[in-house]
């Protein structure tokens, strides 16, 4: 599985528009998991971030893919002139591992 995060920052006054414009992704039917949500700025050290894109994707083709989808060139059409800073990762996940406390 895939895991693409997308950090965005704009100024306040483009923030619900970037958010809208970023909520047109959840439309392209490729990702297994997508959300886009606003920061809650509770960082101790940092709060620079405004909006979050998160989406899990079964495979490297299925993230190209939704890449290529014309929704997604048209939510960089709106987003892109209202955004200041973008920030993506794009990995594949790792196997959950438990935890172990020692005594």
């Amino acid at each position: 599985m895939i895991r693409h995060i997308v950090f965005f920052t704009a100024p306040p006054e483009n923030l619900d528009a970037v958010v809208a414009g970023l909520e047109l992704l959840g439309k392209i039917p490729l990702a297994l998991h997508f959300e886009v949500v606003r920061n809650s700025k509770v960082d101790l050290f940092a709060n620079d971030v405004d909006v979050v894109v998160y989406a899990e994707f079964p495979d490297e083709a299925a993230l190209a893919a939704y890449k290529a989808h014309p929704i997604y060139a048209e939510a960089t059409k709106r987003v892109r002139p209202l955004r200041e800073l973008r920030y993506a990762a794009d990995f594949e996940a790792q196997e959950k591992v438990a935890l172990r406390r020692s005594a």
